[in-house]
Order: structure tokens, then C-alpha cells, then sequence
């Protein structure tokens, strides 16, 4: 007699080898920006399907927590709850670059962060431009400064197969000080009716989270409680809770004691990276990009002045700014460019840094007041980040053959001992002695 056959549990939890790959692969950031992309095309088609109505009720729809002061719509509680896991890696790989990374010594970090200071402010300055002769409002001027670092990176990795990894190294820097910079401006120009009390209550939970790390204190049911407390009372302080998940990713230490074999920040990051691209910004993404796409939404894209200056101040003030900081700081400064990168790779990755998804869409939120205005802006974001991916694609896609090329040819070089002639000439790969 056959044993019965196991039945499969739909939507059941997976296997383990299963769940591992899944959560191996969420690591990346290819994956990551793939899951993001996919939840904005589906909350596209879904705000403009025949069942828009369900999409606006369950994105409206209102609970709350009565302990913690808390009553939020299901798009608030992803851009102000969600993201906060999101701002916790990044403020997790921020502290990693200033105690490890490019940005510890300012030789080194000088080029990402000049470009990244460009590539911020010169956006800005198009969007105040545009807005300005189109007499429009001038209070985006923060949406196009941001990079979105998982849609970038993910687009480099699905263009890339001979690319120099200096590239990407030289994004992911980039990306870094840029969100830095958001993270300050979210902190800064997007509060509202203080209340001290919390404020404090926050501040006092960050000392208590600080001294819980330096006293070597394990445990997740110590800091989870904690952050979920200090993320409350940052909400109800009336500075973006998000900021609240930036404070604690930079507190967590990211040495490793003798005896550890991974650091805090780094068990941390493994943990929740997964959480945070997997769940946490594609349901961001689900509830604040489903905007019209009617013909009549469109055309206000290109004839309204906010829209319009957002999508300008992504395409064209992210390139001119992060290309010509580059330059500026490698031409006047000690600040030196990767030896293996040229000129128009740096063009491509400037261009590339035009997409500005997850923070630019948070900022647009914050921004505009009124519904019909925060509709209009998210679709300049959504159409600006898309032209500068494709235009991005088409300028790294053309160094990609050229680097091909040269990786073939240095092939056909190679001796019968397999070792290229440019190794026998004493020259390296690139050129230099």
C-alpha cells in the first residue's frame, strides 16, 4: 500500500531550503529593485483598472494603536511605519561607510560627496527655476534630490556584465551621502507642531538603545520593544518617524568584539535587509505609486509647473550635477577618479542617478497638501525616473560592448600559457606600470 501523498498548503510557509533562497536573494539589490518595480507596476495597473475604487478604499482605510497615540491610514502606516525598517538599513550601511567604507578618510571620500552635494543641490536649484517662471509652488524643491539606491543599482546589475565593479562601488557611495542628505532634509524641513515631551521620551530611548550597545547587551526582545517606543514618540514628537530608524542604524555598533564573528550592525542588517526589500519598501511602493495615467493626468506632467520641474530636476539637474561635481572635485581638488573609470562611464552612472522613487515619492507626500497636487507630482516622479533609467541604460549598455571588447581582445592576446601580453609587457590590465 502507497503512502498518501502529501497535499501542498496553498500560500502555506515555504520549505527551508526554499525560504533561504528566497531570503538570499532579497539580499541583493538586483532582486530588490526587480520586487520594487513589480509593486509599482502593479499598483499602476490597479489605480487605473475597473477596481481603482478597492485600491483607494483599502489605501484610505484608517486603524490605528490607541497605547501609542497612533490612528493612520494603510498608506501612512507604510511611508511612516514601513519605511522606517528601510531607513534602518540605510542608516545600518551609512555608519558601515564612515567607519569602514569610502567616507572614513576624507581623501577617499571627497569625490562621492562632492558629486553627491551637486547631484542634490543642482536639482533644487532646476526645480526652483522651473517652478518660478511657471509660477507654480516652490515647495518641492527637495523631490528630486534623492536617489533611489535599489532601483539604480538594480538597473546597473541587469546592464552590466563587463563593467568596471569601480562603478558600482562609486554608486553605492554616492548613494549613501545622498541619502544622508534626504534624511537631513526629511528631519529638518518636514516637521510640524513639536511636542517636546515626545520628543524627548525619543531622545532619552535613543540614550537608553545607545548604552544597551555599549554594555554589550544581546537579545531582540531588549531593543525590539525599544524601537517600536522610540519610533512612536518620534511620530508623535512631529518629526518623520523614519528618522527614528536612521538614528538607531547609526548607533548600532559595527565593530566586531573579540569573539563575534559578525558585528551588531551587521546581524542586524543580514536579518531585516530581506524584510526591508522584500516587504517593507514594495508595499510602500503599492500604496503611493498608484496614480492616474489618463491622458489628461499625463498631460499635466508636462504642463503644470511642479511636475514638470520634478521631472526636469530628475532628468536633467541629477545628471549635470553629480557629471559636473564629479569633475569639479577631481579637477580642484586632491580628489582623484577610479583609475579604472572613464569620463562617460561617470556620465552613465550620473544619468542613472536619476531615479528617484521611494524617497522622492515619500518628499512628494510630505510636500503638497492637496491631493490632485501630490497625484501629479508622484507621476512626474514616476515618468522622470523611468526616462533617466532608459537614457541611463542606453549610455552604459554602449560602455558595456566597449568594455567587452576590449575583455575579448585581451583574450585573443593570451600566449599559449594563457597570460596576456599586456602582463608579459609588465603593464597591468589598464594600462598602467
Amino acid at each position: 500500500m502507497t503512502a498518501p501523498r502529501r497535499r501542498t498548503v496553498f500560500l502555506g510557509l515555504l520549505p527551508w531550503p526554499e525560504r533561504n533562497a528566497v531570503t538570499e536573494a532579497l539580499r541583493t539589490e538586483t532582486v530588490g529593485g526587480l520586487v520594487l518595480l513589480a509593486a509599482a507596476v502593479v499598483a499602476l495597473v490597479w489605480a487605473n483598472s475597473p477596481w481603482s475604487e478597492a485600491y483607494e478604499r483599502i489605501r484610505d482605510f484608517h486603524f490605528g494603536i490607541p497605547a501609542l497615540g497612533l490612528d493612520l491610514s494603510v498608506a501612512h502606516w507604510t511611508a511612516d511605519g514601513l519605511l522606517a525598517v528601510f531607513f534602518l538599513v540605510a542608516g545600518i550601511e551609512l555608519k558601515r561607510e564612515l567607519v569602514a567604507g569610502e567616507l572614513r578618510t576624507p581623501a577617499t571620500a571627497a569625490l562621492p560627496v562632492i558629486a553627491a552635494a551637486c547631484g542634490m543641490a543642482v536639482p533644487a536649484g532646476f526645480y526652483v527655476l522651473v517652478a518660478s517662471a511657471g509660477g507654480g509652488s516652490l515647495n518641492g524643491w527637495a523631490i528630486p534630490m534623492a536617489t533611489d539606491i535599489a532601483f539604480a543599482l538594480a538597473v546597473l546589475a541587469v546592464i552590466s556584465t563587463h563593467l568596471p565593479a569601480a562603478l558600482r562601488a562609486f554608486l553605492l557611495t554616492l548613494a549613501v551621502v545622498d541619502d544622508l542628505g534626504a534624511i537631513l532634509i526629511i528631519a529638518v524641513f518636514f516637521t510640524s507642531d513639536l511636542n517636546g515631551w515626545a520628543l524627548g521620551g525619543a531622545f532619552a530611548g535613543l540614550v537608553v538603545f545607545y548604552v544597551l550597545q555599549r554594555l554589550r547587551v544581546r537579545g531582540w526582545w531588549w531593543y525590539v520593544p525599544l524601537g517600536i517606543a522610540i519610533w512612536a514618540l518620534m511620530y508623535n514628537g512631529g518629526v518623520h518617524a523614519t528618522i527614528a530608524g536612521v538614528a538607531m542604524g547609526l548607533i548600532l555598533r559595527t565593530t566586531r568584539d573579540k569573539g563575534e564573528d559578525v558585528s551588531p550592525a551587521a546581524r542586524v542588517s543580514l536579518r531585516i535587509h530581506p524584510f526591508s526589500a522584500g516587504v517593507a519598501v514594495p508595499l510602500f511602493a503599492l500604496f503611493a505609486a498608484g496614480v492616474s495615467v489618463s491622458g489628461n493626468a499625463l498631460a499635466q506632467v508636462f504642463t503644470d509647473p511642479e511636475p514638470l520641474a520634478v521631472l526636469i530636476g530628475l532628468v536633467v539637474g541629477k545628471m549635470l550635477g553629480v557629471f559636473l561635481g564629479t569633475y569639479l572635485a577631481a579637477r580642484f581638488t586632491r580628489a582623484q577618479l577610479n583609475p579604472d573609470l572613464a569620463w562617460a562611464d561617470v556620465l552613465g552612472l550620473a544619468i542613472l542617478a536619476g531615479i528617484g522613487f521611494t524617497i522622492a515619492l515619500l518628499i512628494g507626500e510630505l510636500s503638497f497638501p492637496v491631493a490632485a497636487q501630490v497625484e501629479h507630482v508622484k507621476a512626474a516622479v514616476l515618468i522622470g525616473s523611468l526616462t533617466a533609467a532608459f537614457l541611463a541604460a542606453l549610455v552604459l549598455r554602449r560602455r558595456n560592448r566597449v568594455y567587452k571588447r576590449l575583455y575579448e581582445e585581451e583574450n585573443l592576446d593570451a600566449d599559449a600559457d594563457g597570460i596576456p601580453d599586456v602582463y608579459q609587457t609588465g603593464l597591468q590590465p589598464n594600462g598602467t606600470p
